[in-house]
Order: structure tokens, then C-alpha cells, then sequence
């Protein structure tokens, strides 16, 4: 049996599916309201980088009332701290988004960052070198919780946190070794 080859649709059924397809698009582009799953997602994504950026900000307090409490440890911070205002800055909700001060003083629930404790509650050790442990650990206590977020955490926020936990964790490095020593 000779092959023959399968009938070619009408360029009636190619017309009536093409406009078809074209008014399925028209009608939901026209939309305003997104899908439920693309509102989670988008909401999702917010409540957690709501909750980085007062992290971060709350870091940000401790280097400050470090380097108060401790002038001489200011130039060795000084770098790791505007480190953590660029975290701050790029985690934050683009700035047409941003919370209302009431919104941003409520942890968010579903996010493990909201758990962490914070950084900023605990006073400078009076010793330098106690501070700068005391900053290490809030440091490293920081990156774990975000490394912990990553699992719940949408695509391209999954990576900013793995970037900015691993970046904390070099900081908690830095913050107890000794400067100028040779490894």
C-alpha cells in the first residue's frame, strides 16, 4: 500500500482557529486583574522581600551602633556595611511598591526571615573584639535564615538571597579574622 499523505486542513479551519486564537489573546491582555497564581506569586515574592530588606535594615542598625560604640572599628566596617545598604537596596520592592511604615513593621507570615531574631535588639559588647564577634553573629545568623528562604522563594529571589546569605557569610569571616595576618 502506497504512502499518502495526511489531508491538509481547509483554509477555512486555519482561519477560524488563527482568529480564534487571536481573540482568546485580545480578551485576557485587556485584562487588569492577573491570575490568581501570578497575584500569589507577585505577593509571595513581595511579602519576602519585605521581610530581606528589614533584615538587612535591622543589620544595618548594628553596624551603626557598633561603629558608635567603637570609632576605631569604623574604617574595618565601613565596607561590609554599605555592602548591606546594596543588599537593602536590591531586595527592595521596585519603589512605586514600597510598603507603608505600618506594612514594614509587621513580619510577614510564610517567610523564614520574619523568624530570625533581630540583629539590632542585642547592645555592643564594650570589648572591640566582643563586637565584632557579637557583629559576625548576627551576621551569620542572618544567612542562614536566608539560606533557609531559598526553598520558598520564587526564581529570581531564590538567587538574589543565595547571593546576599553568601555574601553574609563571608562577612561573618571577615568580621573575626584578624586583618593583615597571613593565612
Amino acid at each position: 500500500m502506497p504512502w499518502t499523505p495526511p489531508p491538509r486542513p481547509s483554509r477555512r479551519s486555519v482561519l477560524a482557529g488563527a482568529a480564534g486564537a487571536a481573540g482568546t489573546v485580545l480578551l485576557t491582555g485587556c485584562s487588569d486583574t492577573p491570575s490568581p497564581a501570578v497575584t500569589a506569586a507577585i505577593s509571595l515574592d513581595r511579602r519576602m522581600r519585605e521581610a530581606a530588606v528589614r533584615d538587612s535594615e535591622r543589620l544595618l542598625e548594628r553596624y551603626d551602633a557598633t561603629g558608635a560604640a567603637h570609632p576605631s572599628l569604623a574604617p574595618r566596617l565601613a565596607p561590609l556595611r554599605a555592602s548591606v545598604a546594596a543588599h537593602a537596596a536590591a531586595l527592595s520592592p521596585a519603589a512605586g511598591d514600597r510598603p507603608s511604615p505600618a506594612s514594614s513593621a509587621v513580619p510577614s507570615a510564610g517567610t523564614g526571615a520574619a523568624a530570625a531574631p533581630a540583629p539590632s535588639a542585642a547592645p555592643v559588647p564594650p570589648k572591640p573584639a566582643e563586637a565584632l564577634t557579637a557583629l559576625a553573629d548576627a551576621e551569620r545568623t542572618l544567612s542562614e535564615s536566608r539560606t533557609i528562604d531559598l526553598a520558598g522563594a520564587p526564581g529570581e529571589l531564590a538567587r538574589m538571597l543565595a547571593s546576599v546569605a553568601a555574601c553574609g557569610a563571608v562577612h561573618a569571616y571577615l568580621l573575626t579574622s584578624t586583618p593583615g595576618a597571613a593565612s
